[in-house]
C-alpha cells in the first residue's frame, strides 16, 4: 500500500505589519456585550454591576488606534475611561488580600499558583475575569488563564 497522503498546514505569515495596525485587529480593543435586553438570565446580576461600575466605559468603549503619539499617564486613562480613580489609591493589592478573597469567592484552583484558570471560578466571577482578560488586557491569546495583574483587577474591582 502506498502512504497516505499528508496535509500540512499552510504556514503562518510572518507580515512587516506596523503598531497601529498590529493594535487595530480584531483581538484587539474589544467590547464587552453586557446583555441589554436582559434575555440571560445566569448573567443578569453581573451585567448589571459591570454596566454601573467605574470601568464601565473602559470595556464598552472601542478606541480607535491612529498614528499619533500619545504620552499615556494614569491621569490620562483616568480621565478619557472615566474611571473615577483615586489619584492617592494604592495601584497593588497585597498577595495575602487577593487569596483571601479567592477563598472568599470560592475558587477552586490553586490559589497559590502565579496564574489562575477562569473555569475554576463561579458563572459571575468567571464572566468578570472574561472581560477584564478580553476588554483590558495586553493579552493577544491564552484567554483561559489569568495572571496576578488580572486576578489583582478582579479583586480591587470585588472588593471596591
Amino acid at each position: 500500500m502506498a502512504p497516505k497522503e499528508r496535509k500540512s498546514k499552510p504556514a503562518t505569515k510572518k507580515t512587516n505589519k506596523t503598531k497601529e495596525e498590529i493594535m487595530s485587529e480584531p483581538r484587539h480593543n474589544m467590547v464587552a456585550y453586557l446583555d441589554p435586553e436582559g434575555k440571560l438570565d445566569a448573567y443578569k446580576e453581573i451585567t448589571q454591576w459591570l454596566r454601573e461600575s467605574q470601568i464601565n466605559k473602559a470595556i464598552t468603549f472601542s478606541t480607535p488606534v491612529n498614528k499619533l503619539n500619545v504620552n499615556v499617564s494614569p491621569d490620562i486613562l483616568n480621565y478619557i475611561l472615566e474611571l473615577r480613580d483615586d489619584a492617592n489609591a494604592p495601584d497593588s493589592i497585597l498577595i495575602m488580600c487577593t487569596r483571601g478573597c479567592l477563598l472568599k469567592i470560592k475558587c477552586t484552583d490553586d490559589i497559590f499558583a502565579r496564574q489562575i484558570n477562569k473555569a475554576k471560578l463561579r458563572l459571575q466571577y468567571k464572566f468578570l475575569l472574561h472581560v477584564l482578560i478580553q476588554c483590558i488586557s495586553k493579552s493577544r491569546a491564552g484567554y483561559d488563564m489569568a495572571g496576578n495583574d488580572h486576578i489583582g483587577l478582579m479583586v480591587a474591582l470585588v472588593l471596591n
